[in-house]
């Protein structure tokens, strides 16, 4: 389907195997590795992956536009470790792409989140559509972190969603919770956004609200209670990195 697929990868060796195996249908994988210390770039390598090591440095634009500079076909899917095309979306893009009169420039991509073994049918992940797949030469992508491909001209929203199975333990989604607030803090002050008592202490409870409540997070049960309480957890230590940063300086 002259589509190069790419991957951004930090110590992903757990999850890279069955990501690059289900991507049989693309000419070429490209994985961009920030300087793993695990098995991931071996692993990579060793089914048939393209690996560039380049540190990430708090910029996933800026990475993933590097990936869009080494590809070499002409089309581009942009896939997390984390995340599975499966065998319906695969026959959709095959039909989709190749068609003569294709005028498309990139592709919105559902996605269906798996928490703890649960499918999440409520909440804020329930809405998700990110544009993943495009044509090479289509745009850029744009902000360091929650970063998005900006094509201009025509795109389409495919029917079949990716599997997503983010954050298979509670200590590894406080993890990563801790470092993309960090991201997002430095996002919100290069844009010229400023902290607050207020943002601090309402703006996480708002966010709790809405993802529970407003979206029906509630209906998932536990898992929809913990993934609300944990993006409130975001929210909050993202203003308040922000506000310590502006004491600081």
């Amino acid at each position: 389907m002259n589509i190069s697929a790419i991957i951004l990868t930090k110590n992903e060796g757990k999850n890279l195997g069955e990501c690059i195996r289900a991507l049989t249908f693309c000419e070429e994988i490209i994985v961009i590795d920030d300087y793993s210390s695990d098995k991931t770039v071996e692993i990579a390598r060793g089914l048939g992956a393209k690996v560039f090591q380049r540190s990430l440095d708090g910029n996933f634009a800026a990475q993933r536009n590097f990936g869009l500079e080494k590809a070499t076909n002409k089309w581009v899917l942009f896939i997390d470790a984390d995340e599975r095309v499966s065998h319906e979306l695969k026959e959709e893009m095959e039909k989709e792409v190749p068609a003569p009169n294709n005028s498309h420039l990139g592709y919105f991509l559902k996605r269906d989140d798996y928490f703890f073994g649960k499918k999440l049918k409520f909440g804020e992940t329930a809405s998700v559509s990110l544009l993943r797949l495009a044509r090479k030469s289509a745009g850029k992508w744009m902000r360091s972190v929650h970063e998005v491909w900006e094509v201009q001209g025509r795109t389409k929203t495919l029917k079949n969603p990716l599997e997503h199975y983010p954050h298979q333990s509670l200590r590894e989604f406080i993890n990563d919770i801790n470092f993309h607030s960090g991201l997002h803090a430095e996002a919100n002050h290069q844009e010229g956004k400023h902290s607050s008592l207020v943002k601090i202490l309402f703006w996480p409870k708002l966010h709790f609200f809405k993802n529970y409540f407003l979206k029906l997070g509630f209906l998932d049960g536990t898992e929809g209670f913990v993934l609300a309480l944990m993006m409130s957890l975001h929210s909050f230590l993202a203003w308040s990195k922000l506000w310590i940063y502006e004491r600081k300086n």
